[in-house]
């Protein structure tokens, strides 16, 4: 019987929540098709849907959290958890609107803070590396800024739906202590928030099974990038000074939505496989050299925000695909939901298992494409220290 359904807003959420039942020996898996047979679940412990709900309207987010949500309230799931972003970007409100009123509850419970990544509540307001959110670097998101740090000024700004209790907690062993109240309340029935207090309501919930060990892999690193985000770029730009070769998309290959499939994407694919035939690599949709080009070229093609975001995104993981279909053998690497989601639509992969933790907010995920196994890491863009990723090239 599922124990568990998790409802994500992003692909890099899902696997950050996911990941903690699959380290207690969970049988998890991840799912990105709203219409899934959920017939399907027989046997597994726990399901994680990713709603990929941040990019579109509240309205939107709430009915497509309501209706799923609604379909899984059949199963008689005993738990029901809506992952958000440590960062409260998206629809928080109505997303949270939709899960309490397609289980029919008045109440429920959220806990946002995440302190192992320096993200905590106090006194209401969110906090990210000591700064409140909205004056924080997600406060000047391109796609989605934070626009309050009080989190419940972020939920009424979305939703004036009641009854949704916010949790301070400023450290681990506040969440834990919220996760053990809430369970003798009987009380987690619906609860809310990121990775951190997922990995928390593993623990009360009560799973047992032997943990995935980190699998052999290629030894070439491969990460595919669409994030624009500065703590990203800082890691890119590190692993490039020591050494990692990086494939910058140029402007036509990023933005003309006609390139990723076409004949110069494979021939650019091939060009590139042997570039980096003895290096680590980095795909990168960023050319800081092309600002001036990307910008007239934005212009006079008439495209908004959205229609940069989507074109990038398939670019950068049309040409992955195009890499992998030409033989690259490598350990894989994607930063950023969009991202991640892209590539999975562009492979036709819609089900991934997590398999552990292997660094803090990274996880490594098993796919299946062409009858062959591949493993994929996967990080949020505001994660990670600058060296991360020659850590995860040299130590895994």
């Amino acid at each position: 019987m599922l124990k568990l359904l998790i409802v994500a807003d992003d692909f890099t959420g899902a696997l950050d929540s996911g990941v903690q039942f699959a380290a207690l020996g969970a049988d998890t898996k991840v799912i990105t098709d709203s219409s899934y047979d959920l017939s399907k679940v027989q046997g597994l412990d726990v399901l994680i849907f990713d709603a990929e709900t941040r990019h579109v309207t509240k309205e939107e987010a709430y009915k497509k959290i309501f209706d799923f949500v609604k379909r899984a309230a059949a199963l008689n799931v005993p738990y029901v958890y809506k992952k958000t972003d440590s960062g409260l970007r998206g629809n928080i409100g109505s997303e949270l609107a939709g899960a309490m009123d397609a289980l029919c509850l008045d109440t429920m419970s959220f806990i946002p803070a995440f302190p192992k990544m320096n993200r905590i509540t106090r006194g209401g307001v969110h906090y990210v590396d000591g700064v409140p959110v909205a004056q924080s670097m997600f406060g000047q998101d391109p796609f989605e800024p934070v626009k309050f740090s009080s989190v419940n000024e972020i939920i009424k700004s979305q939703t004036d739906k009641t009854g949704i209790k916010i949790f301070d907690a400023e450290k681990d062993s506040d969440l834990l202590k919220i996760a053990e109240d809430l369970k003798a309340q009987g009380a987690l029935k619906l609860t809310a928030g990121c990775a951190g207090f997922a990995a928390c309501l593993a623990k009360v919930i009560g799973f047992s099974g032997e943990a995935k060990k980190i699998p052999a892999m290629p030894k070439k690193f491969f990460m595919v990038c669409g994030s624009v985000n500065p703590v990203t770029k800082k890691q890119v730009d590190y692993a490039h000074a020591k050494g990692f070769k990086k494939i910058c998309l140029n402007v036509e290959q990023k933005l003309n939505p006609s390139w990723p499939g076409s004949q110069s994407c494979n021939e650019a694919a091939e060009n590139w496989l042997k570039e980096i035939q003895n290096f680590n690599a980095i795909l990168d949709a960023n050319n800081p050299n092309e600002l001036t080009q990307t910008e007239e070229y934005i212009k006079s093609h008439g495209l908004d925000i959205n229609q940069v975001r989507l074109n990038i995104s398939r670019a950068v993981t049309g040409a992955a695909k195009a890499l992998l279909d030409k033989g690259l053998e490598a350990r894989l690497m994607c930063v950023g939901g969009d991202t991640l989601l892209a590539l999975m639509e562009a492979v036709g992969v819609h089900e991934l298992v997590p398999l552990c933790e292997i660094e803090k907010g990274v996880v490594l995920t098993a796919f299946n494409y062409k009858d062959k196994n591949y493993f994929i890491m996967t990080k949020s863009g505001g994660f990670g220290e600058e060296d991360l990723l020659t850590r995860l090239a040299e130590n895994f």
